[in-house]
């Protein structure tokens, strides 16, 4: 069964460019109102101009880095108060790839990837899941990578990052399924956007699309009933 999710509030992260984006304008489109939260407030004010003014729904604009977590708290008190109301889905895009040995990956390095790609998604998914819990709903989505199954050469503290974030998205869930909140992941390969393009060695034109990412994700938020994919993976039909 799918559930109609107008009148619904997402927060999503990183929802000023690539997946983020595509998936906050997919759940503006299905009358979401959304909060944006990004580091960049330029990019954010114009990103949720643009899907305000092509869906009609409220669309704001939250900056904060999610590497600092006074800021992250900031923010999510912000959101709330911008939407008129709490949580009800969470998007857990924002993330960093960084691209080196071990070796040459200090430990500040390793800590702002941990930061950004899992504790900040902790951090938020505590801040709303009491409220989701109480009103027997709530959506966490967040986005992983096919490094959640596998390991890569130049890219440790990245796959290290993406392992924890699908680990926790099994632990959350298994916590809060019985008060009929889904918290699961989507672990694509490598996309169009600005970050895969830190990919090397690999053709771009075949990566996959952000907006067809932002499909699935909006399938995914949308069912309601006894079945639930918890764990999805995309790949390419061709890798070169």
């Amino acid at each position: 069964m799918d559930l109609q999710l107008t009148g619904k509030r997402a927060l999503v992260t990183g929802g000023s460019r690539g997946i983020g984006k595509a998936v906050a304008r997919a759940l503006a489109m299905e009358g979401v109102d959304v909060a944006l939260l990004a580091r960049d407030m330029e990019a954010l004010s114009q990103t949720a101009k643009d899907i305000a003014n092509e869906t009609g729904r409220h669309v704001v604009g939250v900056a904060a880095d999610t590497a600092d977590s006074v800021a992250v708290r900031e923010a999510m008190i912000a959101a709330e108060q911008a939407l008129g109301g709490g949580i009800d889905i969470l998007v857990n895009s924002a993330g960093i790839f960084p691209v080196a040995s071990a070796i040459e990956t200090d430990l500040d390095e390793f800590d702002q990837c941990m930061a950004i790609n899992v504790r900040a998604p902790f951090q938020l998914a505590r801040k709303f899941i009491p409220a989701m819990v109480k009103n027997n709903w709530g959506r966490i989505l967040n986005i992983g990578s096919s490094s959640a199954y596998a390991g890569f050469k130049n890219t440790s503290a990245y796959c290290a990052s993406k392992h924890a974030l699908l680990g926790m998205t099994r632990a959350l869930h298994d916590e809060v399924k019985a008060d009929n909140v889904r918290v699961q992941c989507i672990s694509p390969g490598s996309i169009k956007t600005d970050m895969g393009r830190q990919v090397v060695g690999q053709d771009f034109e075949t990566f996959l699309d952000a907006n067809e990412i932002a499909q699935v994700a909006l399938d995914i938020l949308s069912m309601d009933g006894a079945m639930i994919m918890d764990e999805v993976r995309l790949n390419r039909m061709v890798i070169r």
